[in-house]
């Protein structure tokens, strides 16, 4: 059975909540130090609600009450700053070795970053995504502004092992390219801050259209996060002030393994037609 992380509860109920509710789990979920350790009525006091709608979001995210919400706060806490007490180890290990050299506490930063991922990656949701992908009658995928770089990678990549994938440029005609998709199409969305409004109106679009979303962004509860069928994230929980393009590559990068794995028949049939294209057109140099 899944366990969920207090974040994962809030998306996953996220709709149903009512106002007050809503605006107390932002508050939790941008505040999880001070939501373990404060009692109900202070935190609805900084949320700007009342302590009765604290102890109401917490039955209805399905806990026996406000008690055992905080001690599931508290338990995953534990679990992230052992975590991150490890990586800042490794960090000060690495940092005594090359005082002089800034670029290497940048790739140190980089790799307890993918630790971290490690640590919080939803093993079952990536193979959903992979799944749904294969699925797909057509997949199109989106990313504006400084997400269009990955989602460029991703459609590449994606479109050397299936048909029918579609990339959708920056600023271009994405609701004729939408109105294309078919039912059992997927729209698959890059989305980091600054959270571009273009992606989320295509989100929305979907889920009025019933077309299944897949979304890839820095937090449970960004604007297409908290609206999203799967929702995969990078940067939970980490202080890195900054979205990196590696660990986006690195978690799209895991999903290409797995249909890799599951759909290797049509994959090397694919693979196979554009060998001899490349070939008769000398696509590549070598």
């Amino acid at each position: 059975m899944e366990i969920l992380t207090f974040e994962q509860r809030v998306k996953e109920k996220f709709n149903g909540l009512s106002a007050g509710q809503k605006k107390i789990a932002e508050y939790m979920v941008q505040n999880l130090e001070e939501a373990a350790l404060s009692k109900a009525f202070q935190i609805g006091q900084n949320a700007g609600a009342s302590e009765t709608t604290v102890i109401r979001l917490a039955y209805a995210l399905g806990f026996s009450g406000f008690s055992e919400m905080q001690e599931k706060i508290q338990r995953h806490l534990l679990l992230h700053n052992q975590n991150a007490y490890q990586a800042s180890q490794a960090e000060y290990s690495a940092d005594s070795g090359h005082e002089a050299n800034p670029f290497a506490k940048v790739i140190e930063k980089e790799r307890d970053l993918l630790g971290q991922i490690l640590h919080q990656l939803d093993v079952q949701k990536v193979w959903d995504v992979v799944d749904a992908l294969i699925k797909a009658s057509q997949i199109m995928i989106v990313g504006a502004r400084t997400s269009h770089a990955a989602a460029y990678w991703f459609s590449y990549t994606l479109s050397t092992l299936r048909e029918n994938v579609i990339l959708c440029p920056p600023a271009s005609d994405v609701f004729e390219r939408f109105s294309d998709l078919k039912q059992d199409a997927v729209l698959f969305i890059i989305s980091f801050p600054r959270y571009a409004r273009e992606s989320l109106q295509l989100a929305e679009c979907a889920k009025q259209r019933g077309i299944k979303l897949i979304s890839v962004t820095d937090r449970m509860l960004s604007p297409i996060g908290r609206i999203s069928d799967i929702t995969l994230t990078t940067e939970e929980n980490v202080e890195s002030g900054c979205n990196s393009i590696s660990l986006i590559i690195s978690l799209l990068d895991l999903i290409v393994m797995g249909i890799n794995e599951r759909d290797a028949e049509r994959i090397k049939a694919r693979q196979h037609d554009l060998e001899q294209l490349y070939s008769a057109y000398n696509v590549f140099v070598e």
